[in-house]
């Protein structure tokens, strides 16, 4: 039987939903949803569990819409008493901003190009300008014309072929990462028949009319690289990829030289290589795929860049023959360094730039290939992020680069690789009287059960006392060795002005101290995440940064993983929780190898099916694990097209948290239903989403009817 939602307002009225009416009466408080219960039983490994919201996964049943809309009502209903605040929010944040703005442009053969944006608009416009700034600008691509009628859009591939004249893009206006490739005329605006779905990946070659593409199974795993010469009929399959491990995307390298094929999964790669100015030869491998080894390839003059973890897991640089690449002719250049990772590597036509990580901090070193003489380039501040802008041009000795932190606003840089002398050439601007010298910043450490030290990055009003037991919103995510950044944000400061410290804990699993770091918190190490973050908020409430009454967390996708573990071994430690699409339903995901990421990622978590990972994972699942006790104050928000958390994990959790838990805490779920994994696409929306976020925060934490400090917006 279907059961329909009808809601008539958000006080008052009645949400019909499969466990009964609810009443919202202006009266009386409003009572959350109960989904139904349909217990499926399943038996793995003699271990039998019982998944009474399986059922959830059913997206095209109206039960289920019905369930996560009376959700959606329950959590306006809930927050009502903050429309005013989120609107405050809203306008605070909106009045920092810069809204009709343009980005930096940059050359590529001839030709600047840059995005802007315009008051009012919700998406970038992209144009160019031929030979000079001073020439009449080009709209190459503006979304908001492509955005009507949507919902959702979103943009993935923008490549221009080499002659300038043939635009290739991607769009997704479902929130699903479903990629439709098409071909623009730049000259005339008119667009080609290519009309190709499923598209990961894009490059031209050098002709001018030949594509290289790359699609993407029923599982979302690009597995499949097709050449395509535009206005043909024929799509020519050139490669597929049948290790389920691994995905394969293709590029172009900075010279314009080769086509790049690389297959990768979570632990190991292989490259393929085709000269750009013979579409039609045959590509071949750099070096054979090897278990463990992850490499990467750039190209300048008669030689490959490579670099490699074959040597130590922090990788080194090697070089090698473009006409015979093989390891034995590889001559190494950086060697592997324990306490440097090397993460990634720009080579030009004089000099080459490693991005590198050293202390927890990211820096950048500039060698000159023609002296191999090198010098690193000095940041001012304790905690930054720093990381490569768009450097297209091979022949170049200027190098451009993003510099932020928690204080300092995005800021582009050039940089003058042989005069080793930088110009700024855009700092975002900040509305509203910010006054950067009104905050500061520290790097301080928490001590993990085992010893490790963990990095914790700090932001706070300058006339707070750092140790006063602070409000707090600590952040943490601790997967696929990524690293945090320390970046800048225009809707932090409403925060910092209301008197709430702001932290993220650089936790196992990450990046940010190597891959030893990464090591230690995946797999059968995955606990350390959870216990280092536990490490991180006793020792902020220890040193009287904050209590365990003012401490709020949040963490996304991964993220919302350690949030649903964290709350499940330390409920108590934490006032409230922001979750956002949270990976919550660990086994049960990675059970299925239908759904996107999940074989790939058997690397990162584990494979559930061999026993001593199930039962090592089943340790830690938040869905599993949720027990009758109480628990923090929660909003867990998804979108219901998201495709790499699926929405029905954070819908189950909730569901089986709002049965299970003993207190009176507000639990809210909140679904975006033209969403992706990021939320809504446009800005304007993303923006009020924040608000509603921020809301959440300072009511739990009390600071609702604090305005920010007369100055600000």
């Amino acid at each position: 039987m279907m059961r329909a939602v009808q809601v008539f307002g958000f006080l008052s009225g009645v949400v019909l939903l499969a466990a009964g009416a609810v009443s919202l009466g202006a009266d009386s408080p409003a009572k959350p949803p109960a989904a139904k219960k349909i217990p499926r039983e399943s038996i793995l490994h003699g271990d039998a569990r019982v998944d009474d919201y399986y059922w959830l996964r059913e997206k095209e049943n109206p039960e289920v819409i019905a369930y996560l809309e009376a959700e959606n009502a329950y959590t306006q209903a809930v927050m009502e008493p903050t429309k005013a605040l989120q609107e405050t929010l809203y306008e605070e944040i909106l009045g920092r901003i810069k809204e009709t703005d343009l980005s930096v442009p940059y050359r590529k053969r001839g030709r600047y190009y840059y995005s802007r944006t315009e008051e009012g608009k919700q998406y970038a416009i992209h144009c160019r300008k031929t030979g000079s700034l001073d020439a009449p600008e080009e709209v190459t691509l503006d979304l908001n014309v492509l955005a009507e009628g949507t919902a959702f859009l979103g943009l993935g591939d923008y490549e221009v072929s080499d002659d300038g004249n043939l635009l290739a893009y991607s769009t997704d206006t479902t929130g699903f990462r479903v990629y439709t490739l098409q071909v623009k005329d730049l000259r005339t605006g008119a667009l080609a028949k290519e009309s190709i779905p499923n598209v990961v990946s894009v490059t031209w070659a050098s002709d001018n009319r030949t594509l290289f593409y790359t699609i993407e199974d029923e599982a979302k795993r690009p597995y499949r690289l097709y050449r395509h010469v535009l206005g043909a009929e024929a799509h020519d399959l050139v490669y597929e990829e049948t290790d389920d491990h691994f995905e394969l995307f293709v590029g172009r390298s900075r010279s314009g030289a080769y086509l790049f094929a690389v297959s990768e999964s979570h632990t190991a790669s292989e490259v393929r290589f085709l000269s750009a100015g013979d579409p039609n030869g045959s590509f071949r491998v750099v070096v054979p795929r090897a278990e463990e080894h992850e490499y990467e390839v750039d190209h300048g003059g008669d030689r490959f860049y490579i670099r490699t973890n074959r040597g130590g897991r922090n990788f080194r640089l090697v070089t090698a023959p473009v006409s015979d690449p093989r390891e034995e002719n590889w001559k190494e250049i950086i060697p592997h360094r324990t306490d440097v990772m090397l993460a990634g590597v720009d080579v030009f036509s004089g000099h080459y730039v490693t991005f590198e990580r050293e202390g927890g901090l990211p820096h950048l070193r500039v060698t000159e290939i023609a002296t191999r003489t090198s010098h690193r380039l000095d940041l001012p501040e304790p905690v930054y992020s720093v990381f490569p802008e768009n450097n297209p041009e091979f022949e170049t000795a200027t190098y451009r680069f993003n510099y932020q932190s928690f204080t300092t606003p995005p800021s582009v840089y050039d940089y003058d690789m042989v005069a080793r002398a930088r110009e700024l050439k855009k700092e975002t601007e900040v509305l509203g009287g910010y006054d950067r010298g009104r905050y500061v910043s520290e790097r301080i450490h928490a001590t993990a059960s085992d010893g490790t030290r963990v990095p914790i990055s700090i932001v706070y009003r300058k006339d707070l006392d750092p140790r006063g037991k602070n409000p707090m919103l600590l952040g943490g995510y601790g997967s696929y060795g990524a690293a945090i950044p320390v970046a800048f944000s225009h809707a932090r400061v409403a925060l910092l002005d209301r008197g709430v410290v702001c932290a993220t804990a650089h936790i196992r699993g990450g990046g940010e101290m190597g891959k030893a770091w990464h090591d230690q918190g995946r797999m059968m190490s995955k606990r350390n995440t959870f216990t280092d973050f536990i490490a991180v908020a006793e020792h902020l409430t220890a040193e009287g940064y904050t209590d365990s009454d003012r401490l709020v967390i949040q963490g996304g996708s991964a993220g919302g993983l350690l949030m649903g573990a964290v709350t499940n071994m330390r409920p108590d430690l934490f006032r409230a929780v922001v979750s956002d699409v949270p990976f919550v339903d660990v086994i049960n995901t990675m059970l299925d190898e239908s759904l996107p990421l999940t074989v790939g990622e058997f690397e990162e978590w584990g494979n559930p099916r061999i026993e001593e990972e199930y039962d090592y994972i089943k340790t830690y699942c938040p869905y599993t694990n949720l027990t009758a006790r109480a628990y923090p104050s929660m909003l867990v928000r998804t979108s219901l097209n998201d495709s790499q958390v699926m929405f029905w994990e954070p819908a189950k959790y909730v569901a089986k948290l709002r049965a299970l838990k003993t207190d009176a805490n507000p639990l809210l779920l909140k679904v975006e239903m033209a969403g992706g994994h990021g939320g809504r696409s446009g800005r304007y929306d993303k923006l009020r989403d924040t608000a509603l976020g921020y809301a959440f925060i300072l009511r739990e934490l009390g600071l609702a009817e604090t305005d920010a400090p007369s100055g600000t917006p």
